[in-house]
C-alpha cells in the first residue's frame, strides 16, 4: 500500500507505517498547488496532511486513491464532497490535540486579564509601568461561557472550575444532562451566554451552520470589559463585527485564528484585528505541541492499519449516518462462492439498488449471514429467484420505518 504524506509527520509514526507493509513517500514541502502533481506521479492509496489543503482536483489525481488523513481534529480544508462523490475515504484525529488548544486557550485568557504581552513589551522598552498593569479585574469568581462543548470545550472548563469560575456552556446538540454530569450549567441560547458571560471561549467546528455564529448580535450581547477567545477557525465569527465590539465595548481578545492566513508555515500578514492593541494574537498554533503532535500521528497511523487490514476506518467524517434505503434483505446462506454475485444480479436486474450491506460469517465458517439495504422492497418473484440458488439456506424482508 502507498501512502503519500504531504505535510511534517513523525519519524516514529513514518517507520509505524513501514511496519505495517506500507510504501511511504515524506513530501513535507509540497504545496497546496503541487499536491495534485504530486498525487498523479506517486499514485497513494493513502494521503495523509496536517494543515494542507486538499481539493477536488487533488482527489481526482489518481483512482488509487482511497483514503485521507487528516493528522488533526478539522477537515474544513479537505473537500469531503468530492472525496465522498469519489468514494474515498475522510478520517481524522479527534480530540488528540484537545488539551493542547485548551492550554493555549487559557493562556490567552490569562494574558488578555493580567494584559502579559504588554507588560513584556514595556519592560523590553525599559519602560516600568507599575500603575498602569495594576487594574486587572481577576478571573476567581467570574464566568466563563463556552461556546461549542465538544472535546475542547470540556478540556477548557476543567480548567475553568480550577480557576474557580462559575463555567457555562451551549452547544448546538449539548443538553442539561451532559452539563450536568460535566458539573456546568447549561444556556440555551446561544446569546443568552454571552449576556451571562465575562470570558466567551469559542471551540465549535467550521462548517455551515456554525459560519458566522459569532455575529453582531452575540458581540453586542457581551458583557462591557469581557475577554473574548477564538481558537476555532476564523470562519465563525464576523471580523468587521467583531472590531466594532472591541472598541465599543472595551473587549480584550486572544485569537488565535484570522482571515487571510498565509498557506505556509511563514510569509507576510496583515490583518486589521492581529495589530489591534486590544487583541492578543497567536499563529494558529493552539494543536502545535509536540504532545499533539505525537497523539495525532500516533492516531493516524491507526487509521492507515485499519485500512491495511480491512475494518473499520476510525473517525470517518464522511460515511452516510444515514441511505435511503427502504427495506433489509437478510439472507441466510452457506459460505460458497457465487452465492452473493446471485443475490446481486437478481436485485440489479430488478432495477433495486443496494444502499449498504454487511455479510458476517459464523464460527467454523461454512455459513454466512448478508443483510443488504435496498432501495425499495423487492418483489416475491425476485424473492423466490433468490431463493433457487442451493446454496441459499434461507431469506426475510424488513421494512424501514423513516423516523
Amino acid at each position: 500500500m502507498k501512502v503519500l504524506i504531504a505535510d511534517r509527520f513523525e519519524n516514529f509514526a513514518v517507520e509505524a507505517l513501514k511496519a505495517l507493509g506500507c510504501d511511504v513517500d515524506v513530501r513535507p514541502d509540497v504545496t497546496a498547488d503541487e499536491l495534485p502533481a504530486a498525487i498523479e506521479s506517486t499514485r497513494p492509496n493513502v494521503l495523509i496532511v496536517r494543515s494542507k489543503r486538499v481539493n477536488a482536483k487533488a482527489l481526482n489525481a489518481t483512482d488509487r486513491l482511497a483514503l485521507v488523513v487528516r493528522a488533526g481534529s478539522g477537515t474544513d480544508a479537505i473537500d469531503i464532497a468530492e472525496a465522498s462523490r469519489r468514494g474515498i475515504f475522510v478520517a481524522s484525529t479527534p480530540g488528540r490535540n484537545a488539551t493542547a488548544v485548551a492550554e493555549l486557550v487559557w493562556g490567552l485568557i490569562v494574558a488578555c486579564d493580567r494584559r502579559i504581552p504588554d507588560q513584556v513589551n514595556d519592560l523590553r522598552a525599559g519602560r516600568w509601568n507599575r500603575t498602569e498593569y495594576a487594574k486587572s479585574q481577576g478571573l476567581f469568581g467570574k464566568t466563563l461561557g463556552i461556546v461549542g462543548f465538544g472535546r475542547v470545550g470540556r478540556e477548557v472548563a476543567a480548567r475553568g472550575r480550577a480557576f474557580g469560575m462559575r463555567v457555562v456552556a451551549w452547544s448546538p446538540s449539548l443538553t442539561e444532562a451532559e452539563c450536568d454530569a460535566a458539573g456546568v450549567d447549561y444556556v440555551a441560547n446561544i446569546t443568552n451566554l454571552a449576556r451571562l458571560s465575562d470570558v466567551v471561549s469559542v471551540s465549535v467546528a467550521a462548517n455551515s451552520a456554525t459560519d458566522g455564529i459569532i455575529g453582531e448580535k452575540f458581540l453586542s450581547a457581551m458583557r462591557q470589559h469581557a475577554i473574548f477567545i477564538n481558537t476555532s477557525r476564523d470562519t465563525v465569527v464576523d471580523e468587521k463585527a467583531l472590531a466594532k465590539a472591541i472598541d465599543e465595548k472595551n473587549l480584550r481578545c486572544g485569537l488565535d485564528v484570522f482571515a487571510g492566513e498565509p498557506s505556509g508555515g511563514s510569509g507576510d500578514f496583515r490583518n486589521p484585528l492581529a495589530q489591534h492593541p486590544s487583541v492578543y494574537g497567536t499563529h494558529h498554533v493552539g494543536a502545535q505541541t509536540e504532545q499533539a503532535i505525537r497523539a495525532c500521528a500516533t492516531e493516524a497511523v491507526r487509521i492507515v492499519q485499519a485500512l491495511v487490514e480491512g475494518t473499520t476506518i476510525p473517525n470517518c467524517v464522511n460515511r452516510a449516518a444515514a441511505t435511503p434505503a427502504t427495506a433489509i434483505l437478510t439472507v441466510r446462506h452457506l459460505n460458497r462462492p457465487g452465492v452473493l454475485a446471485h443475490v446481486f444480479y437478481t436485485l440489479g436486474q430488478a432495477q433495486i439498488n443496494v444502499e449498504e450491506m454487511e455479510n458476517v460469517i459464523y464460527e467454523g465458517g461454512e455459513a454466512g449471514c448478508a443483510k443488504v439495504h435496498l432501495s425499495r422492497m423487492p418483489s416475491e418473484e425476485h424473492i423466490l429467484t433468490i431463493r433457487k440458488n442451493p446454496n441459499v439456506l434461507g431469506t426475510a424482508l424488513t421494512l424501514i420505518r423513516k423516523p
